[in-house]
């Protein structure tokens, strides 16, 4: 029987076809394993909260007439966003097709023209999506959630590119460097340094940001550190970025890690209208976004998505020469960005996952339910957002659980820990 196995498997190798029997594709399908054992193990890293909560109806929160003008405010932005990418995908294609006859007036070389190449099409992108911010600004003006002028938009959002275009700079001389020496397979080692300068990225953000100072405030400051305690951190920058003149929307973010750790709370936050224990449940849940190591957990789905995104990229610019060659680059630029609004959904996914495993650590910190209540919905109020669209919508641009979803997490919250909740 040994002998008719053996023989039986020589037949299946010979009947195979050709790409099966390649010992590379073996290997290719060795990574797709570890790649899909990687995503499933990040995924899991994050701690969960319950999914499920009481019902709530979002009218008695708040009230329908804010129901209708939240929905026709979000409805509008979403719409415009979904013309923005449509023209995006238009633009890039067109200069997919077009832009490599640019490089007939360089002399910069292989690598420098695919570089010029690179931030020509940078160029194209934001200009692509100068028209659908200004009418996005617009429309912020008109509901009184923004107070920026055109002018000065057009300024922030050229300056505030600036962290994406050295990475972009970057990307191209590792990868058109790399694709001249290792031909097909500089995929491989190119994503590995391209998360290496994410992960650069992500330690140095918090000090890119502009407009910012210390926390000053005693109070908040000391109710910071005692959440750090109870998180287990401890030397936490805690800094307020000043946005005032531009929005009178509230926010907050996590930043870095190791001793670039850092919460940044925009001064919006600090203006009066929000109470000491609602800006403490902000603080607990920024800190709980550091003690679960959230920044570098995005340093790893970035991985997850550019170890792919280089393979395919490397497959679908053979037919310019492969990157190895500069007029490849606007047709890595369109597989590009095409892959990241496709995958866009999961990463929402990803994230409403982190922000709801946020808000239940920063419940068990503060022991504050009644705030993080309180907190939800005047976030909402305060930036016009939906409090309860339509599952579409949170697929598709959902980065944070619902405004209801978050307040209904407080109520499960209360009644596991408290014994008792006060649904109203």
């Amino acid at each position: 029987m040994a002998a008719g196995a053996t023989a039986g498997m020589a037949e299946v190798r010979a009947t195979a076809p050709g790409w099966f029997r390649r010992p590379t594709t073996y290997l290719l399908l060795c990574g797709a394993a570890l790649w899909a054992w990687a995503a499933h193990a990040l995924w899991a890293s994050t701690e969960t909260a319950p999914v499920s909560g009481p019902h709530l109806d979002a009218g008695r929160y708040f009230g329908d007439s804010f129901l209708d003008r939240s929905a026709t405010y979000s409805h509008f932005l979403e719409i415009e966003s979904l013309l923005g990418m449509v023209v995006l995908l238009v633009v890039l294609v067109l200069y997919a097709r077009h832009g490599h006859r640019l490089m007939r007036e360089s002399a910069a070389g292989r690598i420098g023209t695919g570089m010029l190449l690179g931030m020509l099409g940078f160029g194209v992108v934001w200009l692509a999506s100068v028209p659908f911010g200004l009418v996005a600004v617009w429309w912020q003006r008109r509901y009184g959630v923004s107070h920026q002028g055109y002018v000065q938009w057009l300024i922030d959002s050229f300056v505030g590119l600036g962290g994406t275009f050295l990475f972009i700079c970057l990307a191209l001389l590792v990868t058109i460097g790399l694709a001249g020496v290792l031909r097909r397979w500089w995929w491989v080692v190119a994503a590995p340094v391209l998360v290496g300068i994410a992960l650069l990225y992500t330690f140095a953000s918090p000090y890119l940001i502009t407009s910012t100072s210390p926390l000053r405030t005693p109070q908040l400051v000391a109710d910071a550190r005692a959440l750090e305690r109870e998180k287990g951190l401890s030397g936490t920058r805690l800094e307020v970025e000043e946005v005032h003149r531009f929005t009178t929307a509230p926010n907050a973010e996590a930043a870095g890690f190791g001793p670039s750790r850092t919460v940044v709370l925009w001064d919006t936050l600090l203006d009066g209208r929000f109470r000491r224990a609602e800006v403490r449940a902000v603080l607990g849940h920024e800190l709980s976004h550091l003690a679960h190591n959230d920044p570098l957990k995005g340093v790893g789905w970035a991985a997850l998505f550019l170890i792919p995104a280089w393979g395919l990229i490397a497959l679908l610019t053979r037919g310019r020469g492969g990157m190895a060659r500069p007029e490849a680059v606007p047709v890595a630029l369109l597989v590009l960005v095409a892959l990241q609004l496709v995958t866009t959904p999961v990463l929402n996914a990803v994230s409403r996952r982190q922000e709801a495993a946020a808000d239940w650590s920063a419940l068990a910190a503060t022991h504050e339910p009644a705030a993080a209540r309180s907190l939800q919905r005047r976030l909402a109020i305060t930036s016009l957002s939906e409090p309860d669209p339509s599952p579409l919508s949170s697929f598709l641009f959902g980065t944070h659980p619902t405004a209801l979803e978050r307040i209904a997490l407080t109520y499960t919250w209360e009644e596991r820990n408290l014994g008792s909740s006060h649904v109203r």
